[in-house]
């Protein structure tokens, strides 16, 4: 394959991204290099090399090396002129060649081609007659002309003067933005390009599709692609696409809202869509698209996961993991209906918030409840304690349920001294009414899921209400707890 992409070792650097678009269809998840010639001489050209990966550049040399012995018989020797990072494409690695050899029967060859008698010139009319989806845009990108067909598909008349890269989104080269720069660079490789279909509603662009009639009201197409060659015309600084469409058989004209008379009449594009043979780039196209859904869903996973994950947060900021795991085990809420034996209660309620009359005193209490609660959940998780929940002003923990532990009475003595040392730390921040009291109390209690569309895990018995009145009758910034349970906490 490789000997067969040019006679001389120049022509095979110009031709390398041929080579590596028939390798893509055999190898779709390859990421390719890109090469064009700046510069010729008799003594050799100035390469420069792209590619998706950094690390392969005396690779790639020991590659041109072993080509340019073997198969052309030619003594190569490289120079490093320069290397960077390119910010276009996903080809950023960049690296500039001069690549040494004995260039000048090519140079012959090339001045014999020149030196043969001209073609006639053709006007550009005639040569978008003869490829109808054709287009001639300038070097500020702007479109000059176009083919006939290619103006019926994209809004006619108004297509002249717009950015050609509005107008056709490039596939091949991969990885190569459409600038006047690159299209220059790369004037020998085969190019491939979308059609960009206007939005729906406009009326000109459904003109061609409403002829066939059997097709719905101006639907959305399948897409086109167009294949052919960038040609410099260097006597108006232009560049001519001489393109073809890509159609595979009878059913993908129809699926275009073409018909085979669109065909440009030179060529076996005809042929090849009445035999329903298969292009390679159709086949491409589907793959990158199933491939594109592939990371779709792939990503839609990964959303779905963190927000099952926030989901689960949730659950658990009101029903404990090991309650919410057997529900979701399809065990009835009272299932998990539990009598624990001794268990210790902690209530801390907010005294001093002055009666919300407006709106603006409502948002004040607020504010003032979550910055001291937010306070507290930090302090009962650093010591496994689970917040039952806040009712008002006032905030209910307890330790012991739903997962037993025998130090539940110092785990809660520890929590409340340090509730009472986190409230006086954001008191200045506070209204000097504000205060707070604490009641601990310990006990049995039997817990459990309460509601089905609500649902809220419970304790019930008389340490919930005992502790209640604990801290109902507790002094401000203290600790009411009975005598027994002090002896628990040392």
């Amino acid at each position: 394959m490789v000997q067969c992409t040019g006679r001389y070792f120049a022509e095979f650097l110009q031709n390398v991204d041929n080579i590596h678009l028939q390798m893509r269809f055999s190898y779709p998840k390859m990421k390719s290099p890109s090469m064009y010639i700046t510069h010729m001489d008799a003594e050799g050209v100035v390469l420069v090399y792209r590619s998706s990966r950094e690390g392969l550049k005396y690779y790639f040399i020991g590659q041109l090396l072993e080509i340019a012995e073997r198969l052309y018989k030619i003594h190569l020797d490289t120079e490093i002129l320069e290397e960077n990072c390119a910010n276009e494409g996903y080809r950023h690695h960049q690296l500039k060649f001069r690549l040494n050899f004995d260039n000048r029967d090519y140079l012959q060859s090339r001045r014999v081609i020149s030196n043969r008698q001209a073609l006639p010139a053709v006007s550009s009319c005639l040569l978008l007659e003869l490829f109808p989806f054709g287009v001639i845009f300038g070097r500020m990108m702007r479109v000059v002309a176009a083919g006939e067909k290619l103006k019926r598909m994209v809004g006619g008349g108004s297509l002249i003067g717009k950015r050609v890269d509005s107008v056709l989104k490039i596939r091949r080269p991969q990885g190569t933005p459409f600038t006047w720069h690159n299209i220059l660079n790369f004037h020998s490789v085969l190019f491939e390009a979308e059609i960009v279909v206007p939005a729906e509603g406009d009326i000109s662009s459904c003109e061609m599709r409403k002829s066939f009639e059997s097709l719905d009201n101006c639907r959305q197409p399948k897409a086109i692609l167009l294949k052919g060659q960038m040609r410099i015309i260097e006597q108006i600084s232009a560049v001519v696409f001489l393109c073809t469409p890509v159609i595979d058989n009878i059913d993908d004209l129809q699926s275009m809202s073409l018909f085979v008379d669109d065909m440009n009449f030179h060529g076996l594009g005809r042929e090849l869509v009445l035999n329903g043979w298969q292009h390679y780039s159709r086949l491409e196209q589907n793959y990158e698209r199933a491939e594109e859904r592939c990371e779709d869903l792939e990503r839609n996973y990964c959303l779905l996961d963190s927000w099952k994950q926030r989901g689960d947060q949730l659950l658990y900021s009101m029903i404990p993991q090991q309650v919410a795991d057997r529900l979701r085990q399809g065990q009835s809420p009272l299932s998990t209906c539990q009598a624990f034996d001794n268990v210790t209660i902690l209530f801390a309620e907010l005294e001093g918030l002055k009666q919300a009359a407006t709106v603006d005193d409502v948002m004040i209490v607020v504010n003032i409840m979550n910055t001291v609660f937010t306070a507290f959940d930090t302090i009962v998780d650093q010591y496994d304690v689970y917040k039952v929940e806040t009712v008002g002003q006032v905030y209910m923990a307890v330790s012991g349920a739903p997962e037993p532990t025998e130090d539940h009475a110092p785990r809660v003595a520890n929590v409340s001294l340090h509730l009472l040392a986190a409230f006086t730390s954001i008191q200045p921040s506070l209204p000097p009414t504000v205060s707070v009291k604490l009641g601990i109390h310990s006990g049995p209690v039997v817990a459990g899921v309460v509601g089905l569309k609500v649902p809220r895990y419970c304790l019930f018995g008389d340490t919930v209400n005992t502790a209640a009145r604990m801290q109902t009758s507790s002094l401000v910034r203290h600790n009411n707890l009975k005598y027994f349970l002090f002896h628990q906490a040392l």
